[in-house]
C-alpha cells in the first residue's frame, strides 16, 4: 500500500450502485403498496382484511412497524427520485416523453394500493348509498343509513352534507349500483376514474405550457410527476383528480378557440363538468369566457372591447347554467331528492380551520389572546371566515375587470411559441383569483393546493425559491399524510403509548431521517435549494 501511495496510484474506490431516478421512485412506489396492505384503510366487511398473507401486517406489532417505515420510506425515495427526475430536463433527448412515462409507471403501483392519506373514498360509498336510497346528500348526512361505520366513512361525514357536485353524485351512484355489496370494487372503481383525471392532466399540461411558451417538460415534471399529486389523487382517490383534469381540458379549448368554430362552447361545457364535480371550479368560468373572447381575436386587429367581454361573458355563464339547470331538470325527473341542493354549497363556508391557512393561523392566535385577556372567543372563526370569503370575491371581482393592457402587448408574441400576451395575462388572473378561493379558506387540505399546481407550472413559475417552496410544501405534506392517516387496531399494544400514536412516532423519526439524510447529502441538497437547477444545467453542459 506504502508502494501504492509513493508511485501516485489511488486505490479502487467502492461506489454504489447507479439506481436511475425512474427506477428509484418505482421502488418508492412499491414500498408505498406493500406498505399500505399493512396500515392502509378497509372497511371491516372486505375480504381483503382476512387474507392470510395480510393478517401479520395488520395484526402483529412488527407487522404494523414494518408496514409504517415501508410507507413513509416509500414516499420519501419518491420524492427524492422526483427531485433527481429534473435531470431528465437537460439530459434526455425527448424530456417531455421521459418525464410523462416515468410519472405513468410510478403510477401503476398506486393503482392497487389500499386508500392511504385520506378515507374521503368511503364517504363516497355512502354518499351513493344515500343516493340510491332516495335521499338527499345535501341535507341528509351518512350516518342515517345501516351499517354507515362499518363501511369505514369518517365520523366528521356522520352528520355533514356533501361539497360535492350533482354529477358526481351520479357518479357516486352509478358506483355504488354496479358494485353492489362490494366495497373494494367500489373504491377500486373510483380509483380508475381520478385515474382518468390525472391522464387528463398529463395530457393538457403540457398542452398549455407550449401554448403560453413555457417548457413543457418542466411543467410536466413539477405537476404529473410529483409524488403528492399522484398518492393524492390516485392513492387516496380523491375527486380532485376529475375536477382538475377537466378543467385543463377546458382552459386548453377556451385559450384556443379561434382553431374550431365550436371549441368555445365546449370549452364552457368541460369547466361545467369540472363544476358539477366540486363547484369551487365556478370561479374559472369568467375567465373562460375571457380567454374565449380574446382567442377569437386571434391575428385580427380588433381590440376586446367591454361589450365582446360582455357578450362572452353571458354566453359563458348561459351555457353553464343551462348545463346544471338540465342537470338538475334530470335530477328531479329522475326521483332524485337533491335535485338544486348543490346551490347550498356555493353558500356553504365549511366547517373547522387548520392552522397552515392563513384564516386558521388568524383565528388561532386571535383566540389565544382573547382566552388570556378572559373575553369570549367563540365567534373568532365564523368572522374570520367571512371575511376570508368576501376578500377572495372581492379579489376575483377586481382580477375579472381589469383592462388587458393595451398597446404593443396586444400584438405580442413569444419568441418561440407565438403566445398572445394576453392569453397569458387572463391565465395569470385566473390563478391569482383561484389563489384566492383556496387561500383565504379556513381548511386547505394538503391536495387543495395541487388545485394550483398545473397552473403555476404551465405558465413557467415554480424556480429557483419558488421551487424550493413547492419541494418543501410537498416534503411537508407527504411526511404530514404518512404519519396522520394509517389505519392501526386499537388492540395492538405498543408500550405506554396508544397504537396510533405510536405509529405516528415511528412514522415522523422516518421522515426526520430522511429529511436530515437528504439536507446532509450535497448532492440532494441540491436539489431543493435555489440555483440547484442552474448547478445541474452547468454540469451537464460545462464550459468549453
Amino acid at each position: 500500500m506504502a508502494d501504492a501511495g509513493r508511485s501516485g496510484l489511488r486505490a479502487p474506490q467502492i461506489r454504489p450502485p447507479h439506481i436511475s431516478p425512474l427506477a428509484e421512485g418505482l421502488l418508492g412506489s412499491t414500498l408505498i403498496l406493500f406498505g399500505s396492505y399493512g396500515v392502509g384503510w378497509l372497511v371491516t366487511v372486505s375480504p381483503i382484511s382476512r387474507w392470510d398473507l395480510l393478517l401479520p401486517l395488520r395484526t402483529t406489532p412488527a407487522g404494523v412497524i414494518l408496514s409504517t417505515v415501508a410507507l413513509t420510506l416509500g414516499c420519501w425515495l419518491m420524492f427524492h427520485a422526483w427531485l433527481r427526475l429534473r435531470q431528465v430536463l437537460h439530459t434526455a433527448e425527448q424530456p417531455l416523453r421521459s418525464i410523462s412515462r416515468t410519472a405513468a409507471l410510478w403510477m401503476v403501483p398506486q393503482l392497487f394500493v389500499l386508500p392511504i392519506f385520506s378515507r374521503d373514498v368511503f364517504a363516497y360509498l355512502n354518499q351513493g348509498r344515500l343516493v340510491l336510497q332516495g335521499e338527499d346528500p345535501y341535507s341528509t348526512g351518512v350516518s342515517t343509513l345501516e351499517n354507515w361505520f362499518q363501511l369505514g366513512t369518517d365520523i366528521v361525514w356522520a352528520e355533514d352534507a356533501t361539497p360535492y357536485g350533482p354529477l358526481f353524485l351520479w357518479l357516486e351512484a352509478a358506483v355504488m349500483r354496479v358494485s353492489a355489496d362490494l366495497p373494494d370494487l367500489a373504491v377500486f372503481l373510483f380509483r380508475l376514474a381520478c385515474a382518468a383525471g390525472v391522464v387528463l392532466t398529463l395530457l393538457y399540461v403540457p398542452k398549455l405550457a407550449r401554448l403560453l411558451g413555457t417548457d413543457p417538460a418542466r411543467a410536466q415534471w413539477l405537476t404529473v410527476a410529483n409524488p403528492l399529486l399522484i398518492i393524492s389523487f390516485i392513492s387516496s382517490v380523491h375527486n380532485d383528480a376529475l375536477m382538475i383534469g377537466s378543467a385543463l381540458v377546458g382552459i386548453h379549448l377556451a385559450a384556443t378557440a379561434d382553431r374550431h368554430r365550436g371549441r368555445g362552447v365546449l370549452a364552457v361545457l368541460m369547466v361545467t363538468l369540472s363544476i358539477g364535480i366540486k363547484p369551487i371550479t365556478m370561479v374559472l368560468l369568467p375567465f373562460i369566457g375571457l380567454l374565449w373572447a380574446w382567442s377569437t381575436l386571434r391575428g385580427r386587429s380588433h381590440a376586446l372591447t367591454w361589450m365582446r367581454r360582455v357578450g362572452y361573458w353571458a354566453a359563458t355563464l348561459l351555457i353553464a347554467t343551462g348545463v346544471m339547470l338540465g342537470v338538475g331538470l334530470i335530477s328531479v325527473a329522475g326521483g332524485d331528492a337533491y335535485g338544486f341542493g348543490w346551490l347550498t354549497v356555493l353558500t356553504g363556508t365549511g366547517t373547522g380551520s387548520m392552522l397552515w391557512s392563513p384564516v386558521g393561523l388568524a383565528d388561532a392566535l386571535l383566540t389565544g389572546a382573547l382566552m388570556l385577556a378572559g373575553l369570549s372567543h367563540e365567534w373568532t372563526l365564523d368572522v374570520l371566515r367571512t371575511i376570508g370569503r368576501a376578500a377572495s370575491v372581492v379579489i376575483v371581482l377586481v382580477l375579472m375587470f381589469l383592462p388587458l393592457r393595451s398597446g404593443a402587448e396586444k400584438t405580442a408574441t413569444s419568441p418561440t411559441l407565438g403566445t398572445d400576451a394576453p392569453i397569458r395575462s387572463i391565465m395569470v388572473r385566473m390563478t391569482w383569483a383561484f389563489a384566492a378561493l383556496v387561500l383565504l379558506s379556513p381548511v386547505i387540505q394538503p391536495w387543495y393546493l395541487l388545485w394550483l399546481l398545473p397552473l403555476i407550472a404551465v405558465l413557467g413559475q415554480g424556480e429557483g425559491r419558488q421551487f424550493t417552496g413547492i419541494s418543501l410544501i410537498t416534503a411537508f405534506f407527504l411526511a404530514y399524510g404518512a404519519a396522520d392517516q394509517l389505519q392501526v387496531w386499537q388492540f395492538l399494544e405498543f408500550g405506554p403509548l396508544a397504537p396510533g400514536l405510536a405509529m405516528t412516532l415511528v412514522s415522523a423519526a422516518v421522515s426526520v431521517l430522511a429529511l436530515t439524510l437528504l439536507m446532509v447529502r450535497r448532492g440532494s441538497r441540491t436539489l431543493i435549494l435555489p440555483g440547484g437547477e442552474s448547478s445541474e444545467r452547468k454540469a451537464q453542459h460545462p464550459a468549453p
